[in-house]
């Protein structure tokens, strides 16, 4: 047996990479050839990473085959459903159809005001050839984001087989994890295992921080906007509430977003209630924003997700155009997580390329994200056997 190993002929460099380049043609052809089922695998796989943790809970809590407790899992997600969409779904969009109506009015009333041309200090401006020049411009960069955005949920709300596709593998994803996973750790060499158990770790909890941790942000986000609204009198307090929340998964412009449009209907529409004037209600809506942004960045979101994710705001803008260009409103949830991913990857290659440890600023996180607590104890069990190696 010795003799033949030693009599084995290995790859040359040139074989190796001559296999490499050609996997990795396939791999690109095959990610072209099956693009479609691109998207809903991707929402499967969130689908499942949202549920495994409320699975563990149901599984320990009640001391359940692990199949059974997600039977139940998908079949209480399913009744929210159902109560979701015949409680809140009818007065939302009663509340958004009025409120995109609002919206084009008011846009028409500025193409109106602003249609003329205007004579400053000898100058002559034609404002109608600016507004259409700013419409265009606008027009190239939103027609191809709603364009793919629109063919995919068309593609997987309207279509059946879609959505059973998403729950089938979602649900194969959530009872064959630690399968699934214990494969993926068997094919990394022995010598790397260490590494891989690391960056598995920072970046399984930066994934954690954004879908459980946002997920819990936009809940409470959205229940303290509509709480507010109400009290406050803002209009569509219920659209402004569910946009505030859904707003939190873009990163550094959700509140920037989330503040003009409330400026502007406090401005023009004023309160449905109280009896003042519309600016000054503009400058409430806007302190109590500003003092909620300070609440939000300094307690909310250290707490419920951490700082794994935290980018400068440019990269973040940056990658949620890219991600909206590339895959729409998907791409534009998964740019932040995707970026953070990317820098602990380009820092850990980067670090050994220049010879030093990738790991030494990541050992002990400042504010770690909320985690299961079976999966927080591995992680940290598996970094103090590295560590200690």
């Amino acid at each position: 047996m010795g003799d033949m190993q030693e009599k084995r002929v290995r790859w040359s460099p040139r074989t190796k990479l001559t296999i490499i380049l050609l996997l990795l043609g396939l791999g690109i052809y095959l990610l072209y050839r099956f693009r479609a089922a691109i998207s809903p695998i991707i929402l499967a796989a969130i689908l499942a990473y949202i549920l495994s943790p409320i699975v563990f809970w149901v599984q320990n809590k009640f001391r359940l085959n692990r199949g059974f407790a997600i039977v139940l899992t998908y079949l209480f997600l399913l009744i929210v459903l159902i109560v979701i969409l015949m409680v809140v779904i009818p007065p939302l969009s009663t509340q958004v159809a009025e409120l995109n109506l609002d919206i084009q009015q008011f846009l028409d009333g500025i193409k109106r005001l602003l249609g003329n041309q205007y004579t400053i200090a000898g100058y002559t401006i034609d404002f109608d050839i600016i507004m259409q020049q700013v419409t265009v411009s606008i027009q190239g960069i939103i027609e191809p984001v709603f364009e793919q955005t629109l063919r995919f949920a068309i593609e997987a709300i309207s279509s059946l087989v879609w959505v059973i596709f998403i729950l089938v593998i979602s649900f194969y994803l959530v009872k064959d994890s630690e399968a699934l996973r214990s494969w993926v750790e068997n094919l990394v060499p022995d010598s790397f295992k260490g590494d891989f158990i690391l960056l598995r770790s920072e970046i399984t909890q930066i994934w954690n921080a954004f879908f459980r941790g946002q997920l819990t942000l936009a809940f409470v986000v959205a229940g303290i906007f509509i709480i507010c609204g109400f009290i406050l009198g803002l209009p569509f307090s219920l659209a402004m509430g569910v946009l505030a929340g859904l707003l939190e998964f873009l990163p550094s412009i959700g509140h920037g977003i989330w503040l003009v449009i409330a400026s502007l209907l406090s401005l023009f529409l004023g309160s449905t209630w109280l009896p003042i004037p519309n600016w000054i209600f503009t400058l409430m809506v806007i302190g109590l924003h500003i003092f909620y942004q300070q609440f939000d960045l300094n307690y909310l979101i250290p707490r419920i997700i951490g700082r794994r994710v935290h980018l400068p705001p440019l990269v973040v803008i940056l990658g949620i155009v890219t991600g909206a260009l590339i895959a729409g409103v998907l791409g534009v949830v998964l740019a932040a997580p995707t970026i953070a991913s990317a820098r602990v990857l380009g820092r850990y290659i980067l670090a050994n390329l220049f010879d030093q440890n990738p790991f030494l600023s990541t050992i002990e996180p400042a504010l770690p994200p909320p985690n299961p607590r079976w999966w927080r104890k591995t992680s940290q069990f598996q970094k103090d056997q590295y560590i200690n190696k």
